[in-house]
């Protein structure tokens, strides 16, 4: 059997491994470890394995996924996401679709002290939910706005699925963050849009609210700076160069404990619980990253990186249609992987393919982190489309009476704004990177 077929096996048996509901990060150290043997040899691989686990956990760099990851099991115990979901709601609960419009901000702002798609979507869905449920809207645009809005707490920094892309891909992680700034604006307003839409062709479905007073709105205005504060310290003092960004996480998290101390929100048994969630979470996310080097090992030596490379070098077509065919393979993988496990599999398989293109003009830097930008953009998509849709699941769990395929209904207004970003920041690459020559 020639390399090439011993590499595309691999991803066969990985495949066959999840079909029968394998935890991923079994799925790809298996196949992985019997493709690495079959490569070299049964001692090879056993040599392997004698430091692999350490070289990459010690890794320094990694210490920032905990951290962030902190942060966000602090932000969520604290209190902090029913703040910025009252001000939203004062500020345009009073218009058509406002409340869901104002749990898209609430997404978007608790995403930018949080890093986690599925923590925002769990946490703004407990505060918000029942106030939209309340006032007559409907459980498709409730639960679809919920989900989606989640998707945001990738996007925005600190994004813990974009830090492992720049470890992956050798990239500065700061750079990434202010790469990420305006896309994910871009991704909130443009789901500001699409509900806007949506209650002009069902009005029933996402009715007004009352108007808030004035002294309601500075009232709720008071009980969100703690969230400007955490935001302004931790990137403040990333992209003034006090700090990098594992210690910025490390500022944001002690930021985000005291404040939820002195909202009273958190005592001894929750501080405990944001560490226990952390250390779960932060586990899971090394066991997958143990079983992707181990898969990627292999497939390094079956040569397929290099060979996908060349193919892709020799193919004549257009860059930019190399691309758009990468983002659809991620569409299509997002319906059986999680994000985080797409990555993890891909980059070090595809990034190199897309280096060697030419693309718009872009220095090497300046391509690597576009092309971050847009897989983030696209891994979002697994998130809360058909059939795995987490997001959707996450949120469905605190709504039963809603049938799932209304949140799927629902979910397609947002798709389609998902659709129209990723073009956009395909045609116009400065999106992406205008703030980074800015910041950095």
């Amino acid at each position: 059997m020639s390399n090439l077929a011993i590499g595309i096996s691999l991803f066969a048996v990985m495949l066959a491994l999840m079909a029968v509901r394998v935890p991923i990060a079994i799925t790809m150290f298996i196949p992985g470890a019997i493709g690495y043997a079959l490569l070299a040899s049964p001692d090879a691989l056993f040599n392997h394995l004698k430091g692999a686990a350490y070289a990459r956990l010690s890794v320094y760099d990694l210490s920032v996924i905990p951290l962030f990851l902190l942060m966000g099991q602090f932000a969520t115990h604290g209190g902090l996401s029913k703040a910025l979901f009252g001000l939203a709601n004062a500020l345009i609960g009073h218009f058509r679709g406002g409340m869901a419009m104002a749990s898209v901000l609430a997404c978007a702002a608790f995403g930018s002290i949080c890093g986690s798609s599925v923590a925002t979507a769990a946490t703004v869905t407990q505060v918000a939910l029942p106030e939209m449920r309340r006032h007559g809207y409907s459980g498709r645009l409730a639960t679809a706005t919920l989900a989606a809005g989640g998707t945001l707490g990738i996007l925005i920094p600190p994004s813990v699925v974009l830090v492992i892309y720049g470890i992956l891909a050798e990239q500065n992680i700061a750079k990434l963050f202010a790469a990420a700034f305006i896309p994910g604006f871009l991704a909130a307003a443009l789901y500001l849009g699409a509900i806007f839409l949506y209650v002009r062709v069902y009005p029933g479905h996402g009715p007004a609210a009352e108007r808030h007073s004035m002294a309601e709105r500075l009232t709720m205005l008071k009980e969100v700076w703690p969230v400007a504060a955490i935001f302004v310290l931790m990137f403040g003092g990333i992209y003034g160069g006090l700090f990098t960004p594992t210690e910025g996480a490390a500022v944001g998290a002690a930021a985000a404990l005291v404040t939820g101390i002195l909202k009273r929100e958190l005592d001894g048994p929750a501080i405990v619980q944001c560490f226990l969630g952390t250390a779960e979470t932060a586990g899971m996310i090394f066991m997958i990253f143990l079983g992707a080097d181990m898969l990627n090992s292999a497939l390094a030596l079956s040569q397929m990186p290099a060979m996908l490379a060349q193919a892709v070098a020799k193919s004549g077509l257009p860059p930019v249609a190399v691309i758009v065919a990468i983002l659809v393979f991620y569409v299509i993988l997002g319906a059986v992987m999680d994000e985080l496990s797409m990555i993890l599999l891909t980059i070090p398989i595809l990034f190199p393919a897309v280096m060697g293109l030419e693309l718009f003009g872009l220095d090497p830097t300046s391509k690597a982190l576009w092309f971050g930008i847009l897989v983030l953009c696209v891994v979002e998509f697994g998130l809360i489309a058909p059939p795995v849709g987490l997001n959707v699941y996450v949120v469905n769990s605190f709504a039963r009476d809603v049938p799932m395929a209304e949140t799927y209904k629902g979910v397609l207004p947002f798709l389609a704004a998902d659709v129209v970003r990723v073009a956009l920041l395909i045609t116009f690459p400065p999106i992406s990177l205008w703030l980074v020559a800015v910041l950095t």
